[in-house]
């Protein structure tokens, strides 16, 4: 399968096909790396991760992930580059696309910017353009989410629960990408996803009727309730984090304010004992400890959030290693 050249801005741009040849790869270069095997797969290749928001595991997955492919990852904070200044996407696509070979952007703090914007430079890049999170969604994380899954259930996840839950947190309003990402993606794979979440919180039109078709089509299910504790009753897999209010990202103080109806809504023992005895807790992280989950869930037997993370390393690695 020759991906060469090809975006991957969501999740939803690619074959089931695909996607399951890149977690075939993830699993390939993971155990390369665990094993010391060296994989030079982009030798002397150059990849510029562009940022509009701050990051931990996406920045340096992808810049220690195209170092072990024997490329190079270039740091590009958007306020300090001319994009700060209005350089177009065309201009930025097109010059960075003559300069190496990848282009990846993280854009996600303002609804209906992010995604257009990756577009809009993949309209004019010659070089592959990946997304390191949107507003819209999160596909690298999700394959990680999903690897991370296979890897404890196995590859046949249907009829396997994923409990996708709003979550307080006090911290700052966060993006919708994750939960949309996760509905759109699992319910390709055929599990049954609950998303759970206060009646204020809730997320865009097109991921949410793109997770219905996904499951129609693949025998899985979506469902909407109000409830944490109704999400998480037999689930498989329980997915709690903080999303902000979609109408409400201009005004992040009044959103803040809202959500502390809501402090209840945290990840807790009693909660985990309504899943699964063998169910396994996750989130992309960082999570806001004592407010989205206790340290007794997230540090406990359920939580699988390192290796999780540590997987962010190797789809980021695959997905690079197949287009670029």
């Amino acid at each position: 399968m020759n991906l060469k050249g090809r975006d991957f801005i969501s999740t939803q741009d690619w074959s089931k096909e695909e996607l399951e040849f890149a977690l075939d790869k993830s699993v390939d270069l993971k155990n390369k790396f665990k094993n010391g095997i060296a994989h030079r797969e982009l030798p002397d290749k150059t990849a510029f991760l562009i940022f509009f928001d701050k990051s931990t595991r996406t920045r340096n997955s992808f810049e220690a992930g195209i170092t072990q492919l024997g490329g190079h990852g270039h740091f590009i904070e958007a306020h300090t580059s001319q994009i700060a200044h209005g350089e177009s996407p065309k201009d930025m696509g097109i010059i960075l696309s003559s300069y190496g070979h990848g282009i990846a952007i993280r854009h996600d703090l303002v609804p209906g910017e992010g995604n257009a914007y990756m577009r809009e430079v993949a309209k004019w890049a010659s070089a592959p353009v990946m997304n390191m999170q949107c507003d819209v969604d999160h596909p690298f994380q999700m394959m990680a989410d999903l690897m991370t899954i296979r890897e404890i259930f196995g590859d046949n996840l249907k009829g396997r629960k994923i409990a996708v839950s709003w979550a307080y947190a006090p911290s700052y309003a966060k993006p919708v990408s994750v939960p949309q990402g996760l509905i759109m993606l699992m319910t390709r794979f055929g599990m049954d996803v609950t998303l759970a979440h206060p009646p204020e919180y809730s997320l865009m039109k097109e991921p949410m009727e793109a997770a219905q078709k996904n499951a129609a089509e693949s025998g899985g299910s979506i469902k909407v309730v109000d409830s944490m504790e109704e999400a998480f009753k037999d689930a498989d897999v329980v997915y709690p984090k903080s999303w902000g209010i979609l109408s409400m990202f201009d005004k992040p103080e009044n959103a803040l304010e809202i959500s502390k109806k809501y402090k209840n809504w945290i990840c807790d023992e009693q909660k985990m004992r309504l899943a699964k005895d063998n169910s396994i807790y996750m989130h992309c992280l960082p999570a806001d400890r004592g407010f989205e989950v206790t340290d007794a869930v997230i540090d406990g037997p359920h939580s699988v959030v390192y290796q999780e993370a540590e997987n962010r390393l190797h789809t980021a690695k695959a997905i690079m290693a197949l287009t670029t």
